[in-house]
């Protein structure tokens, strides 16, 4: 993931608190991804607005973390989930 990429979520692809099992979950059709509280937070800033380095920096910021840890730690979770078709990303 490159810090000018714009990753969103496709239609039909959500964020959804689970009540039964007291957790966030990425829901898509026929499919559904249990969030860490640390993927939850990175999705937290998609909005298809932003860009990668600004999510990044929001999150370094937000959680007084080295940006440096945060792209990176970002950047395998958002690619693993565009590998799955859970997010888009735009160049």
């Amino acid at each position: 993931m490159e810090l000018h990429h714009i990753p969103s979520l496709p239609r039909g692809v959500r964020i959804h608190f689970d009540k039964v099992r007291e957790n966030w979950v990425l829901l898509a059709p026929e499919r559904a991804v249990n969030l860490d509280p640390v993927g939850h937070a990175i999705l937290q800033e998609v909005d298809g607005v932003r860009s990668f380095g600004e999510i990044t920096a929001a999150l370094a910021e937000k959680y007084e973390a080295p940006p440096d840890q945060i792209r990176e730690d970002s950047a395998g979770f958002l690619s693993a989930l565009r590998n799955r078709r859970f997010l888009d990303v735009a160049e």
